[in-house]
């Protein structure tokens, strides 16, 4: 990792602008827990949080999979990008000027080079679809068709929506003269090889074209609506190297902010549904793209809310799928509720219908919880008049009651039963432990995911001489004067682990630059990620501020008595070759050697 390009003081004007829980709270749904905050870790995959950010130290560590660093090693680690990127990006986020060339949209360390030149395609196709939309005389059938369906100019500008050009081969003329060849653009989706004469054609034409974004703001994909008769009426980008319909939620990079901010996240189940959303006011809404709700966007949405309101269609097919999202979503230990629309409307219907207002107070305002959603479903096309399917009914409504977690929400639902079918509540309660037992005795029972935050890390038994050279570490990152008395002290002798010799090196050197004390700013100095996780870590233990010279002398005996012991069993092993060659006074030499080395200890 190179800085030579930033000075020093840039980089500590940048570091002390930009606080780490904001930033990476854009990233991580972080919950404060004494001095620190902790999260899911964006790093690897975890149902409990172990990865901790503390403000005072403005730095990050992962208990679970170790990862560390600052605020630039985050977005490096995150992002892709290199030092002077992430540099760059916080330079920005903070208005702070920066003297360098930063090329926008510069390659990623780790985005393959085929990926790379697939999203600058689709990124430039995208811009290309607009501008025919919004300015040429081509796209202008296309711009009434979508102000006539209630679209503003606000809206069409925010998602960027574009119009196809009604041509079998413009694209393809277009892109491959800016250098792109039909190999990448066959694999990215956006032509297609016609057997009959071997030639390549556009995949969309004459069409509204909507772009769709990763979770970062890349184009990735696209979604275009038919002007006229053409089937399909929706046609979508096939699945590529950089489009996932698994992994991606629609309008994520825009609505990230808003879910952070209101704490939920509102679910649909099409783009269109979440346009006609957010043109409504409801700037937390995402989609899903033409596929059912996985466990990879479980994840996504895990890292910054643990709130999901659903808002699928209404009809049978829309209020199925909303079941089994909310089913999914429970039993993986988020608070769930769902909205459900009159005459089996879909909520881009709903609002032409009956306007944004009432969406938003009817509908998204006037939500039902987990348990409402789940007893309005499992009535419906049920005749309850009849005693064999009220009896039904109810016997699924305790199964459902017997999944909730909270004494006070069964009662809840155990008290409406009885109110609106006349039935004894004591009665009630006992077949629903009936169930609840003869559920749990068949393993049905699924434990949600825990909510209360508690560290995964295991604090493994160490050695006493790792143990030692992690306290001197800690002591060193804390005070110039420990760290030069703690090198005289050790007089020569090294670390016994390699990880740790290189980290006290890097910081004899930072501190003979004249640099103080500042374990995040020397992160940035530190040029492997591995040696990052290990300040990162050490940095997050407890260790008091004073450290007597006592304490510092116990610490270097425990790291240099490692070496001797090496050294005895290296001699050990000398001396029973010497007895096995039966060179009698070689072992007896190399045996006084050992009780010497011995009393060293």
């Amino acid at each position: 990792m190179s800085n030579a390009r930033i000075e020093d003081e840039k980089i500590n004007q940048i570091r002390e602008a930009v606080d780490i829980v904001d930033l990476i709270g854009e990233y991580v749904q972080l919950k404060k827990q004494g001095r620190n905050y902790f999260g899911l870790c964006p790093f690897h995959g975890e149902n409990s949080p172990s990865f901790s950010v503390s403000p005072d130290k403005q730095i990050f560590h992962c208990f679970g999979c170790g990862a560390g660093g600052n605020i630039f090693t985050f977005l490096m680690d995150i992002e892709g990008y290199s030092f002077v990127e992430a540099a760059g990006a916080l330079a920005e986020k903070a208005n702070i000027p920066l003297e360098i060339n930063i090329q926008k949209g510069a390659p990623k360390s780790n985005i393959p080079e085929a990926s790379r030149q697939m999203m600058e395609a689709h990124d430039l196709l995208k811009k290309f679809y607009h501008h025919l939309l919004v300015n040429t005389k081509e796209g202008q059938e296309a711009l009434e068709y979508l102000l006539g369906r209630g679209f503003t100019s606000e809206t069409i500008e925010k998602f960027q929506i574009g119009y196809a050009l009604d041509s079998w081969d413009f694209v393809y003329k277009f892109l491959t003269k800016r250098g792109y060849t039909d190999d990448i653009l066959e694999k990215a989706g956006l032509i297609i090889f016609r057997d009959r004469d071997e030639k390549y054609f556009d995949r969309f034409r004459n069409r509204v074209m909507f772009p769709i974004m990763d979770h970062q703001g890349n184009t990735i994909a696209f979604s275009g609506r038919a002007l006229g008769d053409d089937e399909p009426k929706y046609l979508n980008s096939p699945e590529t190297p950089i489009f996932n319909k698994s992994q991606v939620l629609y309008n994520f990079n825009n609505a990230r902010p808003h879910i952070r901010k209101k704490e939920q996240v509102v679910l649909f189940e099409g783009f269109a549904d979440c346009i006609s959303a957010v043109r409504a006011g409801v700037e937390n809404a995402v989609a899903t793209m033409g596929t059912a709700l996985t466990d990879l966007h479980l994840k996504l949405i895990k890292r910054n809310t643990d709130h999901v309101l659903i808002c699928y269609d209404s009809d049978s097919a829309g209020l199925a799928a909303a079941n089994r999202a909310a089913n999914m979503l429970a039993e993986a230990g988020f608070q769930v509720k769902a909205s459900v629309m009159p005459d089996g409307l879909d909520p881009d219907d709903y609002i032409k219908k009956y306007g944004e207002k009432s969406f938003i107070s009817d509908v998204i305002g006037s939500s039902l919880t987990y348990m409402a959603f789940k007893m309005q479903y499992l009535r419906k096309g049920k005749n309850l008049n009849n005693e064999g399917e009220r009896i039904h009914y109810i016997e699924e409504v305790l199964s459902e009651i017997s999944h909730l977690p909270n004494a006070v929400e069964r009662d809840h639902y155990l008290r409406q039963l009885s109110s609106e079918f006349s039935l004894s509540l004591d009665a009630l309660e006992q077949q629903q432990r009936k169930i609840f037992f003869a559920e749990k005795k068949k393993g049905n029972f699924t434990q949600p995911l825990g909510r209360s935050i508690t560290l995964q890390y295991e604090n493994k038994l160490k050695p006493a001489y790792h143990n030692a050279e992690i306290k001197l570490i800690s002591h060193m990152l804390k005070s110039k004067e420990t760290a030069f008395k703690i090198q005289q002290m050790m007089d020569g002798y090294l670390f016994n682990l390699d990880e740790h010799q290189a980290i006290i090196t890097y910081l004899y050197a930072f501190y003979e630059e004249g640099h103080e004390p500042d374990p995040s700013f020397f992160m940035s100095y530190l040029p492997d990620q591995n040696l990052r996780r290990i300040v990162s870590e050490i940095e997050m233990m407890s260790v008091n501020d004073e450290v007597s010279d006592k304490e510092l002398t116990d610490y270097i005996k425990q790291v240099l008595k490692y070496e001797k012991m090496l050294k005895i069993k290296e001699k050990e092993a000398e001396r029973k070759e010497a007895e096995r060659r039966s060179d009698h006074l070689g072992a007896a030499r190399i045996a006084m050697e050992i009780i010497q080395l011995r009393k060293l200890l």
